[in-house]
């Protein structure tokens, strides 16, 4: 068995161990940590292992012959990254279970193995599987365990399911699309590798491209909260238990990302490329940029804030994606790691917080940095990443991003500004709001004095290990962000190589 497999493998286990009687916190924390240096130990093996960029420590095994679905595991630097990000989340959401029944070990590992499953995968039909997998005990959490009355938390369960369910359905549609046209003699193929070399050898017609393009733009899309699919993502994060508001909005969010660039840009870059569907894929992701960034201003609680945050976010990636340069894929890769460590960390702190003061309104909070210094501090480093300020995560994600969409080999300027460069610079907007709201947010809730007289006590012991963990992560990818983004440089070739 290679180590991918147990990667995915692993929490399964751990969950299935605990759902028998095994001790839940024990096993669970184990299990999350043995992952993470096992991860650890692939990222640092894999320039080793793979110089050229191809996908490596592969694995297969047949399951059926035609169609020709196999279990098959590899990794490129993508990949990688965003397993790391599960792994290391993971951790931070496991260690943030205190006094709560075994079901939240058991829900929060299935999320993880799941997702690894979904990032480590090479066969199309285990790679929608395993997110089907871990949407299974998102939705079932938030309406058991979430926030507020049983009945609000139950319609908010319903309302992501139907959107989910849509959305997946419609991805369903798409994949089976991409199956259908690349597969070839008789058989259908769901290896990435292999049809990524039927649609190098024989691509297709650039309008049949367009609208497979699109339909996996609104499936994949639909997941991350696209913009006008997005209605379900704040209600969710908002009242999802917090290891669950942690792990997807950190990590398993970035699944429908991972899909346009690793399944839909290599195999149709003529219908990335073409008119109408660049168009459209930019006034959603202003949309998101825009219109929930002024959502996200109005907010008067800080889960709500946060978790509409979130969706305004994930229109900079979305921006990289449109923009298909090498440095912009490169960026947006760079900056789904690093919203997946600063929203998981305010998402800790959101959880901490609620746990103590019972409300997060902003009205009735204020000079918390008085009695939480640690939490005070902490904060600060999740709210400036955030925001996009130098010396931390998000900043270098963001800034290639914006770089590379003025890339010659994007839109050439010589005839004036193309639409994704007006797109571009309506995002730059985005980085202001974002700096109105999380200061004002941070203002509001450490500083001043409080109203109702709340107060909260920084977490004591082995609880700060995990906000230290999310922290210094921030720290280090912000610094040397070239230690993620060396592995990248044969993800984005393999793209390159593809057309665009």
């Amino acid at each position: 068995m290679s180590l991918l497999e147990i990667v995915i493998l692993l929490p399964l286990l751990a969950a299935a161990l605990i759902g028998a009687g095994l001790p839940a916190k024990l096993i669970g924390r184990v299990a999350s940590l043995a992952n993470l240096l096992i991860i650890g130990f692939l990222v640092l093996q894999f320039p080793a292992a793979s110089p050229t960029g191809a996908l490596a420590f592969r694995s297969s095994h047949p399951i059926l012959d035609n169609p020709a679905i196999n279990f098959a595991v590899g990794a490129d630097g993508m990949s990688l990254i965003l397993a790391l990000l599960t792994a290391i989340v993971t951790v931070a959401a496991i260690w943030q279970i205190v006094d709560k029944p075994a079901i939240y070990q058991v829900a929060s590992l299935l999320i993880s193995g799941g997702a690894l499953g979904a990032f480590l995968t090479t066969d199309l039909f285990f790679i929608y599987s395993f997110h089907e997998l871990a949407l299974i005990p998102t939705l079932l959490m938030i309406a058991l365990h979430g926030q507020g009355d049983a009945v609000e938390r139950r319609k908010v369960a319903w309302k992501i399911t139907v959107y989910l369910g849509v959305g997946s359905l419609i991805l369903l549609a798409g994949l089976g699309a991409v199956v259908l046209n690349f597969s070839a003699g008789g058989k259908l193929v769901f290896d990435i590798t292999a049809l990524q070399a039927a649609a190098q050898h024989t691509p297709l017609a650039a309008d049949t491209q367009a609208w497979i393009f699109f339909v996996l733009l609104i499936g994949f899309g639909t997941l991350v909260s696209l913009f006008p699919m997005h209605s379900w993502a704040a209600p969710a994060y908002a009242t999802a238990p917090t290891p669950v508001a942690m792990l997807h909005s950190g990590v398993l969010k970035k699944f429908g990302l991972y899909g346009l660039i690793r399944i839909a840009l290599p195999l149709l870059p003529l219908g990335a490329r073409t008119e109408w569907v660049q168009h459209a894929m930019l006034w959603m992701l202003v949309g998101n940029i825009i219109v929930i960034g002024l959502v996200t201003i109005y907010q008067t609680k800080l889960d709500n804030m946060l978790a509409n945050s979130s969706v305004m976010h994930m229109g900079y990636i979305f921006l990289g994606i449109a923009a298909g340069s090498e440095l912009a894929l490169r960026g947006a890769v760079l900056l789904m790691f690093a919203h997946g460590i600063s929203i998981s960390l305010l998402f800790a702190l959101c959880g901490k917080m609620r746990s103590q003061l019972g409300s997060l309104e902003f009205s009735k909070l204020g000079g918390l940095a008085k009695n939480a210094p640690f939490m005070t501090v902490i904060f600060g480093f999740a709210a400036f990443a955030s925001i996009g300020l130098p010396g931390l995560a998000n900043f270098p994600g963001e800034l290639m991003v914006f770089v590379g969409s003025f890339d010659a080999s994007v839109a050439v300027l010589k005839d004036g500004l193309k639409p994704i460069h007006w797109a571009t610079i309506a995002a730059l907007w985005g980085v202001v709001m974002s700096a109105v709201y999380m200061l004002r947010a941070y203002r509001n809730l450490f500083f001043g004095t409080a109203s109702a007289g709340h107060y909260i006590r920084d977490p004591d012991g082995e609880q700060r290990l995990p906000l230290l963990l999310l922290t210094v992560v921030l720290l280090v990818a912000g610094c040397r962000p070239g230690l993620l983004i060396d592995l990248l440089h044969f993800t984005t070739d393999a793209v390159k190589v593809a057309g665009l």
